[in-house]
């Protein structure tokens, strides 16, 4: 809960895939709030009140993914909708001109690739470039952690998350009244 917060605060991005890493761990541990605390909470060694906070947090998320009936696969649909909000942002960069100049520049380096990325991935065309870009940095983290494809992580990695940067920098830029996207 508190490394989401830190994380929401600073980096949308990794705030999303953190919650996706949630996501998967929660479902490894088949919803079970004995499996969650000992292998969450426990090991945190907090005192009992955080442990609790904390251990109410993870079933927050876990009673949400059924809910949603996401208790095999799927994201919540809090981190689609921030996904979603990202995208409207990419949309507004790519047309205003002198506000996303370098954005539009390192997102044109990516849009090359992204006809291969979407096969690689397997996702459905309706998607939006913005949510492929983060499956892609997910399925990357998941290859890493599993110790396999170390060169198309590379290769996903170089060409997705200066555009994802670029995207967060000016997302928490917004968010902190920096940038005006409405001004004319």
């Amino acid at each position: 809960m508190d490394i989401a917060q830190q994380k929401r605060k600073e980096n949308i991005a990794e705030y999303i895939l953190y919650l996706w890493q949630i996501e998967d761990l929660l479902r490894a541990l088949q919803f079970s709030p004995e499996a969650i605390y000992s292998t969450l909470v426990k090991p945190r060694q907090l005192d009992h009140a955080h442990e609790q906070m904390l251990l109410a947090w993870y079933l927050d998320i876990a009673n949400l993914l059924v809910e949603e009936k996401k208790e095999e696969s799927g994201h919540l649909n809090h981190t689609l909708h921030l996904i979603h909000d990202l995208h409207d942002l990419h949309l507004r960069l790519m047309q205003q001109q002198e506000l996303g100049e370098d954005y539009r520049h390192r997102y044109a380096e990516l849009a090359e690739h992204l006809s291969s990325l979407r096969s690689r991935l397997g996702k459905e065309s309706e998607m939006s470039d913005t949510e492929l870009c983060f499956r892609a940095l997910y399925a990357s983290l998941l290859y890493r952690i599993k110790g396999e494809g170390e060169q198309a992580i590379a290769d996903t990695l170089a060409v997705v998350s200066p555009v994802i940067a670029s995207l967060t920098d000016y997302y928490h830029k917004v968010e902190r009244g920096e940038v005006d996207l409405f001004k004319e």
